[in-house]
C-alpha cells in the first residue's frame, strides 16, 4: 500500500476570518468555506456534537491546500503552553517556498504574524525564517537565492 498523495494539513483557528486573512496574505488562495456538522463527523474525530466552520485555502500552484477550522462546539482547547517553541514535540512548522522573504514578512507581521528568531542565510542557497501565525503555528519561509 503506498500514499497516493497529501491532501492537505489541517490548522485549528480561533478566528477564522483572520487566518484566511494571514494566509491569504502569505499568497495562497481562498477554494471555498463551508459548515461542517453531523454524526459522520463526530465518529471521524471522536468527539460529540462537532460544529465547525472551514475554509479550504490553495497555494498558487494548485498543489498543496491547508484546511482552516474554527470549532463552535464543542469549544477548541489551547496547547501549553500557548506560545509553543520550535522544539516543542509535534507538528510545528509549514513550509512556504516565497519570492522575496522580506517583503512575504511586512504583509505577515500586517496581518498578526511575529517574527519567531531572525531572517537568516542558509550557506549560499536560501534565506530563511519562522513567522508565528495564527493559533501559535509556525509559518517558516524560504527564499532560493541565486
Amino acid at each position: 500500500m503506498t500514499i497516493q498523495r497529501m491532501d492537505h494539513v489541517s490548522v485549528v483557528v480561533g478566528d477564522l476570518e483572520a487566518a484566511i486573512a494571514f494566509f491569504t496574505g502569505l499568497g495562497m488562495e481562498l477554494d471555498g468555506q463551508a459548515p461542517i456538522e453531523g454524526r459522520w463527523v463526530d465518529r471521524v474525530a471522536g468527539l460529540d456534537g462537532v460544529r465547525v466552520d472551514i475554509a479550504m485555502m490553495r497555494a498558487p500552484d494548485g498543489r498543496g491546500r491547508l484546511e482552516l477550522t474554527t470549532f463552535h462546539t464543542p469549544p477548541a482547547i489551547r496547547a501549553e503552553p500557548e506560545q509553543p517553541p520550535a522544539n516543542t514535540l509535534g507538528l510545528r512548522s509549514i513550509m512556504f517556498v516565497v519570492d522575496d522573504i522580506d517583503a512575504t514578512v511586512a504583509q505577515l507581521r500586517a496581518r498578526g504574524g511575529e517574527l519567531v528568531g531572525e531572517v537568516v542565510q542558509y550557506q549560499g542557497s536560501y534565506r530563511l525564517c519562522y513567522v508565528r501565525g495564527p493559533a501559535g503555528i509556525i509559518v517558516a519561509l524560504a527564499e532560493q537565492l541565486g
